[in-house]
């Protein structure tokens, strides 16, 4: 599945250091356990599980990557013009709401 904005720029974004990491979502790596490293390299080689290209204000991305063989999703979007990374949220996947392969929702 392709990134609905500009992998180049958005790889780029990452080794830039051009992150946007939000009071909020700091809150929540803390409460669950999640490290920038995780969340960083996640973004750098996950899998891109889901596309949002209709996201405002920047389409977004729900990634799967195995940091550490620990399972991580993270949600994030990119501001093409000013190259800009944000991050949204992170978690690990809950087998409850995903199947065995941590990309397709239960129904």
């Amino acid at each position: 599945m392709e990134l609905p904005f500009d992998e180049i720029f958005f790889k780029a974004a990452l080794t830039g250091g051009n992150i946007v990491w939000r009071k909020h979502v700091l809150e929540k790596m803390i409460s669950r356990g999640i490290s920038r490293y995780e969340v960083l390299a996640v973004m750098q080689f996950g899998e891109v599980v889901q596309t949002y290209g209709h996201d405002k204000p920047f389409p977004s991305v729900l990634l799967l990557g195995f940091p550490d063989s620990r399972p991580i999703h993270v949600v994030t979007s990119f501001d093409n013009d000013e190259g800009l990374v944000f991050v949204i949220t992170t978690y690990e996947p809950d087998l409850n709401i995903f199947e065995d392969n941590l990309k397709t929702r239960r129904k």
